[in-house]
C-alpha cells in the first residue's frame, strides 16, 4: 500500500470517529421519567412505529397470541392499573400488553413505544396479581426508561466506530467487540432500573411490593439447577435482583 493511499485512509477512518462521536454527543437527552441523560437517536413517534411494527412478528415467534380471552382480559386490567396510577399514563405510548401462546419460555419483554409481552409459561406460573403487576410495572419501566431506544442509538454508535476503525486501521473488530460488551453491561443496568421503577409503580397502583421478590425466586426455580433461561441472558442474576428490590421498597415505603 502507498503511504499516500494509508494517510488518506487514516484520515478518512478520524473522520468516521468525529462523526460518530458528535452525533453521540448531540443526542444526548435527558429522559422526562427518570431523570437520566441518555443518548437517543429517535422521536417518540419512531419508538412507537418500530414497536407496533415488530409486535406481530414477535408474537408468532411465540406460537402467537394466547387464545382465552379470559387470560387476556385479566393482564389487561392489571396492565391497565399500573399506567393509570402512574406516571406511565402522563406518557404518550399507547401501552398494549400481550400474553403469548409459548408455554414453555419463561419470559416477559417490551418492544420500544409501549407494546409488552408475557409469554403464558410464565404467567401460569405466577401465583397471583400482586406477581403479575411486579412483571408488568418492571416491563413498564423498560419503556418509559427508553432502554430500546437508547440501546438502537448505542449499537448506531459503535457500528459507525467500528467502520472509521476498519478504514482506518484494519481494527474494527476490537472496537466491535467493546461496543458488545458495552450493551450488554447497560443492559444489566436496565434491567436494575425497571426493577426499580416496577416497585414504584406497584407501590402507586396499590400493589404488594414485596410480590417482585417472589417473582425473583419464581424465575429463579424455573431455571432449574442447570441451564440458564432465556432472561438470565440479558438480566441480572434473581438473587442480585432481589437485593436491590429490597433496596428500592424500603426507599419508596420512607418517602
Amino acid at each position: 500500500m502507498r503511504r499516500g493511499s494509508w494517510k488518506f485512509r487514516i484520515l478518512i477512518g478520524l473522520a468516521i470517529v468525529a462523526f460518530a462521536f458528535i452525533r453521540r454527543c448531540s443526542n444526548q437527552t435527558e429522559n422526562p421519567y427518570t431523570g437520566r441523560v441518555q443518548n437517543i437517536s429517535m422521536t417518540t413517534q419512531e419508538e412507537i412505529q418500530i414497536g407496533l411494527a415488530h409486535a406481530p412478528t414477535m408474537a408468532e415467534q411465540h406460537g402467537g397470541l394466547h387464545p382465552d380471552n379470559t387470560v387476556q382480559a385479566y393482564v389487561d386490567a392489571i396492565g391497565k392499573k399500573l399506567v393509570q396510577s402512574t406516571i406511565a399514563k402522563e406518557s404518550p405510548y399507547p401501552y398494549d400488553f400481550h400474553v403469548l401462546a409459548d408455554d414453555r419460555t419463561v419470559n416477559a419483554f417490551a418492544l420500544p413505544g409501549g407494546q409488552i409481552f408475557i409469554t403464558y409459561a410464565l404467567l401460569s406460573r405466577l401465583q397471583n396479581e400482586d406477581q403479575v403487576a411486579g412483571v408488568l410495572g418492571h416491563e413498564i419501566g423498560h419503556v418509559l426508561g427508553k432502554h430500546s431506544a437508547e440501546r438502537i442509538a448505542e449499537s448506531q454508535y459503535w457500528q459507525t466506530l467500528s467502520q472509521g476503525a476498519q478504514v482506518g486501521a484494519d481494527a474494527g473488530g476490537l472496537v466491535t467487540g467493546i461496543g458488545q460488551n458495552t450493551l450488554l453491561k447497560n443492559g444489566r443496568d436496565d434491567e436494575l432500573e425497571s426493577d426499580n421503577l416496577g416497585v414504584l409503580f406497584m407501590i402507586r397502583a396499590g400493589y404488594d411490593p414485596y410480590a417482585m421478590i417472589e417473582v425473583m425466586k419464581i424465575l429463579k426455580a424455573a431455571a432449574g439447577p442447570n441451564r440458564a433461561p432465556e432472561f438470565q441472558n440479558t438480566h441480572p442474576d434473581p438473587d442480585n435482583r432481589i437485593e436491590k428490590i429490597e433496596e428500592a421498597i424500603k426507599e419508596y415505603e420512607a418517602a
